[in-house]
């Protein structure tokens, strides 16, 4: 049945919070989304046939959409991967939400701002760092073609993080979440209750496990990604906050 309805029902990458009505302390994420459903990356326990209540959004650009669904299909965790839940979305009022969200602004690839895109790092290791880096290049040369400028600040604790931050202008931050000075949770709840900054996209990357995961997330993280971390899915997760198509 999944099977059928995946081929039916294009699925598109798509990044958004999630929160299941009744479990307050989950803050999970989408991985794609459809008209007829979404898969959701979430360590949360489900079955096959039971329906959730969850509403979807992003911070200064998709009010929560509250949905009802059910759940079709399971995706088992792995040490290198969160696993998730397939679900379908039956009623129409509520695919017709889903619809306008595919549809409307946040879908789709939008004009990069005025002077391109400011991106913060903050890591206090230089390897990776550096690697970052690479990605950031790899995304203004090949995804960009050089037109856009990709403009990539750097800190190595909490405390820089706020100073650069301060400056104004930037539209991502990739933070490490266990730092010395001031570490990534601190860094990410200060954020979410700066009105100049919370609206700002954070993605956690870190090699903490479940409870870190849930911590970021409870604080406000748009994704959380767990070191070793693959070129490929930092590259990915950049250009879904950023809408870059």
């Amino acid at each position: 049945m999944a099977t059928e309805e995946k081929r039916g029902d294009p699925r598109a990458p798509f990044i958004l919070r999630v929160n299941f009505r009744d479990r307050t302390d989950c803050l999970d994420a989408t991985e794609n989304l459809s008209r007829g459903g979404l898969f959701v990356q979430t360590h949360e326990r489900f079955t096959v046939g039971q329906t959730v209540h969850l509403s979807v959004g992003f911070p200064g650009l998709l009010e929560p959409v509250a949905l009802q669904g059910e759940v079709v299909w399971l995706r088992p965790g792995r040490e290198d991967a969160v696993g998730g839940v397939g679900i379908r979305v039956g009623d129409e009022g509520d695919r017709r939400r889903l619809d306008e969200v595919l549809g409307g602004r946040a879908s789709r690839a939008v004009k990069p701002p005025e002077g391109g895109f400011k991106v913060l790092l903050v890591e206090d290791n230089p390897l990776v760092v550096e690697m970052y880096s690479y990605v950031l290049k790899k995304l203004a040369t090949a995804e960009l073609r050089g037109k856009v400028p990709m403009e990539v600040h750097f800190a190595a604790d909490g405390h820089a993080a706020l100073r650069a931050l301060a400056e104004g202008g930037f539209h991502l931050v990739l933070t490490d979440l266990y730092m010395p000075v001031m570490d990534g949770f601190a860094l990410i709840q200060k954020i979410r209750l700066d009105p100049k900054l919370r609206d700002i996209p954070v993605v956690a990357i870190s090699g903490g496990g479940r409870e870190a995961e849930s911590r970021a997330r409870a604080e406000g993280v748009e994704v959380y990604l767990r070191k070793p971390v693959r070129f490929a899915e930092v590259l990915e997760t950049v250009k879904r906050l950023l809408r870059i198509s």
